[in-house]
């Protein structure tokens, strides 16, 4: 399953880094081409190096230890000390809004983040299972792939922004050097930053439901993130990502506005399938428990 998944994983960033350099060349021909592939290089480098720390910052979130917040750093010890995995930073995010995410290039240079929020209204059973799934994302080396794909679709974004103002003022002629003239400019601010946002939500979703069935089984908390996936996607406060969606595919619960259309955009797939998987996990969890007894 696992080599399965990271096929797809693969086959999806490849899909979007030929997106992208069609998107370059329709807006600029090969120097368009070439431009979009180290423009992307570069962010790339700078995105492996300092997304952690660009994310924590972003949301304001405060370095914990365990005398400042005892609950939240055992239950992260205790699931990492379990599951042999190293000890990630533990941060504390300003808001009410409960959530939570994982960030980092790799496993020993990770951080999990909570909100005080999600502190308030979640069991420690419940955050136990959210911690997991979020300690399964570590595990499974997700965290760079998503920052990958954001920055790619961010990458896009600019190049649509490039097309729509080059549309104001004439756009470009049609020869070999500038791309597809106008065709290029509908290509580059329509069709490429739709194709980069799907790309990257179809990579968020087959994510989730592998770091909740990790996580479950890291932790034998099925049930328990379920119980805590019903609160969060209740819960009347988000945080608020309608200035910066790229950071929205980190958080384990859907933070944006709901909005028209919400099950096709969004970076998480519907959480009653999520409730639906990790119930069923639960009884297969416990079926095999049984048959390990007898």
């Amino acid at each position: 399953m696992r080599i399965l998944n990271n096929f797809k994983v693969t086959l999806l960033m490849t899909g979007l880094i030929i997106l992208f350099g069609t998107a370059g060349f329709m807006l600029g021909g090969r120097i368009g081409l070439f431009a979009a592939f180290f423009f992307a290089t570069l962010m790339n480098v700078g995105t492996y190096w300092f997304s952690d720390k660009v994310v924590l910052k972003m949301y304001k979130a405060k370095e914990v230890t365990e005398n400042e917040n005892s609950r939240l750093y055992r239950i992260v010890k205790s699931i990492t000390t379990k599951s042999a995995m190293p000890m990630p930073k533990v941060y504390l995010v300003p808001s009410k809004a409960p959530n939570a995410f994982a960030t980092g290039r790799n496993a020993e240079h990770s951080a999990v983040a909570c909100t005080e929020g999600i502190l308030e209204i979640l069991t420690d059973a419940e955050l136990e299972g959210v911690i997991g799934h979020e300690l399964a994302h570590i595990k499974n080396k997700d965290m760079l792939i998503g920052t990958i794909a954001a920055t790619f679709a961010g990458a896009i974004g600019i190049l649509a922004s490039i097309a729509r103002w080059g549309a104001i003022f004439g756009g470009y002629s049609r020869d070999d050097n500038r791309g597809g003239g106008m065709i290029g400019l509908i290509i580059g601010a329509i069709v490429a930053p739709l194709a980069a946002m799907i790309i990257q939500m179809a990579i968020s979703r087959q994510r989730e439901f592998k770091a909740d069935a990790e996580g479950g089984k890291m932790t034998g908390r099925y049930n328990e993130l379920a119980s805590a996936l019903k609160k969060l996607h209740s819960a009347p406060i988000r945080l608020n990502l309608d200035k910066r969606p790229a950071t929205a595919h980190l958080m384990i619960a859907n933070p944006v506005s709901k909005k028209k259309f919400k099950s096709f955009f969004s970076t998480h797939p519907p959480v009653e399938e999520r409730i639906e998987k990790l119930q069923k996990l639960a009884k297969e969890s416990i079926y095999q428990g049984y048959a390990n007894i007898g």
